[in-house]
């Protein structure tokens, strides 16, 4: 970490002090025009699909990080641990807060930073949680309290989604945002999958036995769900500091950013936002603990990736369809699939105990993942549109030219993106929560499960009335 900080430092010391010395860093884009077809189709398509294919990875090892808790909490009492049900949940939705609060200042970082520095400096910070949960896992003495500090230090894995779609953003013409950020979201989300799958298989071996006491006695090592991801954390910060782009004219301060939180369409969209990756994110937090409560006969853990894997890949294709189809369009049907889905799921739980269909259930759960997956591909594709839109018609119309209205555009554009995807992760808290509180209180999921089905009824009509009505909005593609 201290070398990177070194090399910023002196970087930003050569680039800022002499314009001269900027316009030879070949890290630092001074002409950017991804809207000009002719540089688009000449050299900046290439330079953005270079720089979105390092940002993928380092993306998802962010979300391995966000959601270790989601494998490691269900095992911890395997280990020697003590700990109840509700401090299971606790731990598995508290990455979610600070994921979720953290998404905010990470919102402003490309403006600040550039992109290429801050996605390999953020990326670096990860090997903190993960170094440190192997060794806590290994010793029973770990307190609660230690974990729920590890599980905080685990959001800042979280948080790096709303630094990476704001850069991501600048680089793709507003006809190409749905499937860039589609792409590098979904590919990013892939990471819950990733960790769902790898994490149980890598904890049977000892792949780290040299360097733990007394492994040889052992047949479950914990600690590789979280010391697997550190060489690849390496790997990929050291693949965006010498192979991404820094774009000169994306630079902003905060206060430039800041008025975009006036904008009515920002707090609307992360309502919509929150329903639909809140929703993926909160699953795939709470899914295993919650299948571990209503189906404790079933051996669920090797197939907890699927529906992260499922959602994953559905924002992707969610953001590439709402090209085609338009935003509006999809997102709408999209929570009218969401409620159905969620009101069958009442059908398939046991009754105090006895009966459930564990069929149906993971059948339903995994449409709920594929929908929370379209939704979150088509709502991003929705702000985007949405706020490159109002601002460069604002622009234009207090006399800025076309060039300066574009700029102020992708720059408001990046800025809504963070904050609504911070609105968005903190699904991840309540879902856990919501699930935890109404086990404690009922002894069944059904009363979260309920407050869920609400929400997206209230989601479908809110886009319905918002962008789907004669009236409302129209988004120009």
């Amino acid at each position: 970490m201290s070398i990177i900080l070194l090399l910023y430092e002196f970087e930003v010391n050569v680039t800022e002090n002499t314009s001269v010395r900027q316009a030879k860093n070949p890290k630092v884009l001074q002409d950017w025009r991804p809207e000009d077809p002719a540089f688009w189709n000449t050299q900046g398509q290439k330079i953005a699909r270079r720089n979105l294919w390092i940002s993928v990875p380092c993306l998802l090892l962010g979300f391995c990080v966000w959601m270790l808790f989601s494998t490691v909490a269900v095992n911890l009492n395997k280990m020697g641990f003590n700990f109840t049900t509700e401090q299971l949940f606790m731990m598995t939705a508290i990455p979610s807060v600070s994921g979720a609060i953290l998404r905010v200042p990470y919102s402003f970082m490309i403006p600040l930073f550039g992109g290429r520095r801050w996605t390999a400096i953020s990326t670096l910070f990860l090997l903190l949680p993960c170094l440190w949960l192997g060794f806590a896992v290994q010793d029973t003495a770990t307190s609660y309290h230690t974990f729920l500090i590890i599980a905080l230090l685990c959001g800042f894995g979280g948080a790096n989604f709303a630094s990476s779609m704001a850069n991501i953003s600048f680089f793709f013409p507003r006809a190409q945002q749905g499937g860039a950020l589609g792409i590098n979201g979904g590919l990013g989300n892939l990471g819950v999958s990733v960790m769902q799958l790898v994490a149980p298989l890598v904890v049977s071996v000892a792949i780290f036995g040299l360097f733990v006491p007394g492994a040889a006695g052992r047949t479950f090592w914990l600690e590789n769900a979280a010391w697997i991801w550190v060489p690849f954390l390496l790997v990929t910060a050291l693949a965006a500091w010498f192979g991404m782009n820094d774009i000169a004219s994306s630079k902003a301060s905060i206060r430039q950013q800041l008025p975009v939180l006036k904008r009515g369409h920002l707090w609307v969209m992360s309502v919509l936002y929150l329903a639909a990756f809140g929703s993926f994110i909160g699953f795939s937090a709470g899914f295993a603990m919650l299948t571990k409560t209503q189906f404790p006969q079933v051996e669920f853990m090797h197939y907890a990736f699927f529906g992260p894997f499922i959602g994953a890949l559905a924002r992707s294709f969610g953001g590439i369809l709402s090209d085609k189809l338009g935003g509006v369009r999809v997102t709408l049907v999209n929570y009218m699939l969401m409620a159905v889905f969620a009101a069958l799921l009442f059908l398939t739980l046991p009754v105090n105990g006895q009966g459930g269909n564990f069929i149906a259930f993971f059948t339903l759960f995994m449409l709920l993942f594929l929908t929370a997956g379209l939704g979150s591909g088509s709502t991003y594709q929705m702000i985007a549109l949405i706020f490159r839109q109002l601002t460069a018609e604002k622009a234009l119309a207090q006399g800025a030219t076309v060039e300066s209205a574009q700029r102020e555009a992708v720059t408001d554009t990046a800025a809504a993106l963070g904050f609504i995807s911070s609105i968005g992760a903190i699904g991840g808290f309540f879902i856990p929560r919501a699930f935890g509180m109404s086990l404690a209180l009922t002894g069944s999921p059904e009363g979260a499960m309920k407050v869920f089905l609400l929400f997206y009824i209230v989601c479908a009509l809110i886009t319905w009335w918002c962008y789907g009505r004669k009236g409302s909005l129209q988004m120009k593609p």
